[in-house]
């Protein structure tokens, strides 16, 4: 009862002026907030692409350290790949010669069908990180589309060199 007394008083005492006062800084505040969360998704716009770019980069580099000979490290081309896993099978399991002898057929006929498999995962990678940029540019300032076009471009010239490499070395 005396909160309903207090507000009859209140009314009395507020004038339409005031209302509308009050409207504009609410219409204010609610513009700030806005501007608030349309900052905060920029910021986290940003990590994510930053996370993305570096797991790009990631990716980049151990495909890169994948092709280089090494400690540890077999250097294999186009038919190596499947000798490469004959002989980790030999050694982590100690196969005789006549396992191997068995083991080789199943891993040459497994080659075509995992060389298709990778080569369909890498076209279905692609499409879907194109998309997603695709999605993301537009939600970009013009700087940072700037940044973005020229971090997908070194990440191609990184990707067109390890291809050089591969050709050079007749992998």
């Amino acid at each position: 009862m005396a909160k309903l007394r207090a507000h009859k008083i209140l009314d009395n005492f507020v004038t339409p002026q005031f209302r509308s006062l009050s409207s504009v800084l609410n219409k204010r505040a609610l513009v700030a907030l806005a501007q608030q969360r349309k900052y905060e998704m920029n910021t986290k716009l940003t990590v994510l692409m930053g996370a993305l770019v570096l797991s790009l980069v990631t990716l980049a580099i151990v495909n890169a350290q994948e092709g280089e000979s090494g400690p540890g490290r077999h250097r294999h081309g186009e038919h190596g790949k499947h000798h490469m896993m004959l002989e980790r099978l030999s050694d982590d399991l100690n196969l005789t010669a006549d396992q191997k002898a068995k083991v080789q057929p199943i891993v040459d006929q497994a080659r075509p069908q995992i060389r298709a498999i990778h080569e369909d995962a890498m076209q279905k990678t692609k499409a879907l990180m194109d998309n997603t940029m695709a999605q993301i540019r537009p939600l970009l300032t013009p700087e940072q589309q700037q940044k973005l076009d020229g971090m997908k471009k070194a990440h191609e010239d990184m990707r067109n060199a390890r291809r050089e490499m591969r050709d050079a070395r007749g992998q």
